[in-house]
């Protein structure tokens, strides 16, 4: 599967699934806040967001994405 999580998407997702993890740690959130901190997390690291595919959303600038092609 291609990358289709942009450069700023992807830091602003780490950011969130950070926060999110956090909250979960401390009992902030339940457990709904890890997993969609988790997905969150994993969706910016690896760069890939399965609703952006199924959407049909890519905001990666990236020369070796090729789903264009």
């Amino acid at each position: 599967m291609n990358t289709n999580v942009g450069e700023a998407d992807q830091v602003v997702r780490l950011m969130v699934g950070t926060i999110l993890l956090t909250m979960s740690a401390t009992e902030q959130l339940g457990v709904f806040g890890w997993i969609g901190g988790l997905l969150t997390l994993l969706s910016g690291t690896f760069g890939i967001c399965l609703v952006y595919a199924l959407l049909g959303i890519n905001t990666c600038n990236s020369k070796w994405n090729h789903s264009s092609e």
